[in-house]
């Protein structure tokens, strides 16, 4: 019984290190598809959720050029 739950809890902590790593990747790369789109009001929605829930990430800050680009260009 120790052992289903030993592997259970690496299996869980392997996924949880997996997807924090992450921090927004996959609403950014939404975001740029829909700037691709020409969808630009989700587009900015988006990057600047990004730019909110992952402060101070890499994605963060690939997000706020993008907006500072599109708000910029308006």
């Amino acid at each position: 019984m120790k052992k289903y739950v030993l592997i259970l809890l690496a299996v869980c902590c392997t996924a949880l290190t997996a997807c924090s790593g992450d921090q927004g990747k996959q609403q950014l790369e939404t975001a740029q598809f829909e700037e691709k789109q020409n969808n630009r009001e989700h587009a900015i929605k988006l990057y600047e959720e990004v730019v909110t829930k992952y402060t101070g990430s890499p994605n963060a800050k690939i997000a706020q050029e993008r907006l500072n680009a599109l708000k910029g260009g308006k």
